[in-house]
C-alpha cells in the first residue's frame, strides 16, 4: 500500500508583537526624534512565518505552536492571528500563558535605511522540548517543521551535558516522526552564538541565514550582503558540520542555495527605496516562501525565485506580514524580481 502523501507546515518559536515606529533618522545619545508613524503587528519567525504561508495560501494546514502570555498584547497577537485566515482548529498548539507576558519589540524604522529592535522576550524564554506534541503532528501527517529563531529561544539554546542544545533534541524528535526540520537564526550578538548553532546542526535537514549570521555561526569572514564566495565557504562549513540537506543564505543582494552537490546563486535585483515602507519581516517572508517551495518539491531555481519575489513585495508593508500576497495573485512564481541568471558552482 502506498505510503499517505504528508502535507504541512509546523511553525514553533518566536511569537511577538511588533511596535514599529517609523522615524526620520537615527538620533545620537541623548537628542530626540521625532515618530512619523506607528504601527503594530506580528513579529517572530513562528509568527511571521504561519502569517505569511496562510497569505500565501497553498492549500496545506499550517500549525502556530509557541507560547503568548495572557495580556493585552496577547490579545492583540490572538486578533491578528485571527484576521491572518489560520484554521482555528490548528491554533491548538499556540498556548497563553496565565500571568505571563508577551513577547514584544519596538522597532526604530527610518524608511528606504534600516531598522533597529528593542526587545523584550517574555514568555518566549519559556518556551520548550514540552511546548509541542510532536506525535499530534506526525498523526496529522505534517511534513515540515520550523523553528525561529535559533539563539532567541533561551530554554531550546541551553547545551546539556551531551554537547547538544536542547533545540538539537526537538528536532530529532521533529525528524523521528518523518518531518523535515527547517531552522532560522537571529541576528543577536548573544554570547555563545557559534556554540549554540554548532550544539544543534545535525539536527537541522534546512538552515536560513542571512551574511551577519553566516559570519557569527562560522566564524569565517564575510565581506558584507555581496560576498558570493564568503557566504558560499561560510555555507559550505555549516553543511560539512552536520546539516543535512541544504544552507539557504539570504542577503539583499543575493540568495544561495547551498547544497553536497551544487550551489544555485541568484543576485537579487534593488528595490527603489521609494518602493520600501519597512524592511521588517523581509528575511522571514522569503523564508515562507522557499518552505512553501520545498513543501511542494520545487527545484532550488524555483524556491529561490519564489523566496526573492516574495521578500521584495513584503517591503511594501508597514508590518511584517501586510504585503504578503496570495500565490493566485502572484501568477507564475517561477519568475521573481532576482534576475534571472543563475551560477551553479560546483
Amino acid at each position: 500500500m502506498t505510503a499517505p502523501t504528508r502535507r504541512g507546515i509546523a511553525c514553533m518559536g518566536n511569537w511577538i508583537l511588533d511596535i514599529v515606529h517609523d522615524i526620520g533618522h537615527w538620533p545620537e545619545k541623548s537628542d530626540l526624534v521625532g515618530i512619523s508613524r506607528q504601527t503594530s503587528g506580528l513579529g517572530g519567525g513562528a509568527a511571521n512565518v504561519s502569517a505569511d504561508l496562510a497569505a500565501l495560501d497553498g492549500g496545506y494546514p499550517v500549525y502556530p505552536i509557541g507560547l503568548v502570555g495572557d495580556d493585552s498584547f496577547g490579545d492583540e497577537v490572538h486578533a491578528r492571528i485571527a484576521r491572518t485566515g489560520l484554521q482555528a482548529r490548528h491554533l491548538r498548539h499556540l498556548r497563553r500563558v496565565r500571568a505571563g507576558v508577551t513577547a514584544h519589540t519596538h522597532v526604530m524604522n527610518v524608511p528606504g535605511d534600516s531598522r533597529t529592535f528593542f526587545y523584550h522576550a517574555g514568555v518566549n524564554s519559556d518556551l520548550a522540548q514540552d511546548s509541542v506534541d510532536l506525535a499530534a503532528l506526525a498523526d496529522a501527517g505534517c511534513k515540515l517543521f520550523y523553528l525561529g529563531y535559533l539563539n532567541l529561544l533561551p530554554a531550546l539554546d541551553k547545551i546539556g551535558a551531551d554537547g547538544r542544545s536542547a533545540a538539537y533534541h526537538l528536532l530529532r524528535g521533529a525528524q523521528a516522526a518523518g518531518m523535515m526540520t527547517c531552522v532560522d537564526l537571529v541576528s543577536s550578538a548573544a554570547p555563545g552564538y557559534r556554540a549554540v548553532v554548532q550544539a544543534t546542526l545535525p539536527a537541522i535537514d534546512v538552515l536560513f541565514l542571512n551574511e551577519v549570521e553566516a559570519a557569527r555561526a562560522t566564524g569565517q569572514p564575510v565581506a558584507g550582503p555581496a560576498d558570493r564566495h564568503g557566504l558560499e565557504a561560510a555555507a559550505r562549513a555549516l553543511l560539512a558540520q552536520g546539516v543535512g540537506h541544504a544552507v539557504i543564505v539570504h542577503t539583499p543582494a543575493l540568495a544561495l542555495w547551498v547544497a553536497r552537490q551544487g550551489t544555485t546563486v541568484h543576485e537579487v535585483a534593488p528595490v527603489p527605496p521609494e518602493a520600501i515602507l519597512s524592511p521588517v519581516g523581509a528575511g522571514d517572508a522569503f523564508a515562507a516562501a522557499v518552505l512553501h517551495a520545498l513543501h511542494e518539491e520545487r527545484p532550488a531555481p524555483e524556491a529561490l525565485a519564489l523566496g526573492c519575489k516574495v521578500a521584495a513585495l513584503s517591503l511594501g508593508g508597514a508590518t511584517a506580514t501586510d504585503a504578503i500576497p496570495s500565490l493566485a495573485e502572484l501568477g507564475d512564481t517561477a519568475r521573481s524580481p532576482c534576475q534571472s541568471g543563475q551560477a551553479h558552482i560546483g
